[in-house]
């Protein structure tokens, strides 16, 4: 179980090169230096393109967007004039990263349908054969190809295409006798299958506040200014997808299935 600390590992690096660029686009704009503040801003667009692309392949899988209709850099290259016009807004360099993901949501929020909340499959979970979660699987590992530019081939090499693990689903001592059990059977990849198709089934609110806080390391307080609503009801979402997610692996990996 030591993807906890390559996750903080990771965002350590992340905060850390987030404070350097703050500082150099501070003078950037203040030169109104466009083209090296756009320059300097590509260092984080990596981990924006990735989030917009897991967005753009969920809706895909939903059935709310067309293959090849978008592509993440539709949305990242509108960010760049975006924080440069609205530059003011960041007050410093704490703010840029969340500035950036509430822009970006913002700006996918405007052009896609939202998806909904798959109450069929959450209502039937105690019921599927490990037959039918395979399948389920499968379908789900292939809605998503398409022309979309993949997260594997995004340039930032140090991170991974999302950094789900069992630690952000099972938190208390109790639980993490679980997790143990499903650490020794299932691999990483495994996993974060899993975890993609159930995500894919929950409501887009309650997917974005797990995927903002797990595999982009924005604090409750941050995600709930990011999307426009309350503390408590991000919060309320968190802990909900945390309970499906366990549930759904506890129905399909330590409870035997026909």
């Amino acid at each position: 179980m030591n993807r906890t600390k390559e996750n903080k590992a990771i965002m350590g690096t992340i905060l850390w090169m987030v404070q350097e660029t703050y500082n150099n686009l501070v003078d950037f704009k203040n030169q109104e230096n466009r083209e090296a503040f756009n320059k300097e801003l590509l260092r984080l667009m990596p981990q924006v393109k990735n989030y917009v692309a897991i967005r753009l392949k969920n809706a895909i899988r939903a059935g709310k967007l067309n293959k090849g209709m978008f592509d993440p850099n539709d949305f990242t290259d509108q960010l760049f004039i975006e924080v440069y016009d609205n530059w003011e807004l960041v007050k410093n360099e704490y703010g840029l990263r969340p500035f950036l993901f509430k822009k970006v949501d913002d700006l996918l929020d405007d052009r896609l349908t939202e998806e909904e909340f798959d109450h069929i499959f959450f209502e039937n979970i105690d019921t599927y054969s490990k037959k039918e979660w395979d399948a389920m699987e499968e379908d789900f590992s292939t809605d998503g190809d398409g022309d979309l530019v993949l997260l594997e081939e995004l340039d930032d090499s140090s991170l991974d295409r999302t950094n789900y693990s069992l630690d952000h689903v099972f938190i208390t001592e109790e639980e993490k006798g679980l997790a143990q059990k499903l650490d020794e059977s299932l691999d990483k990849e495994r996993v974060e299958r899993h975890m993609d198709m159930v995500l894919g089934k929950m409501s887009l609110p309650m997917r974005c506040v797990f995927e903002l806080y797990t595999d982009q390391g924005f604090t409750p307080d941050e995600i709930a200014d990011m999307r426009n609503t309350t503390l408590e009801e991000t919060e309320n979402l968190l802990s909900s997808a945390r309970g499906l997610l366990k549930k759904s692996f506890v129905k399909r990996f330590l409870i035997d299935s026909n």
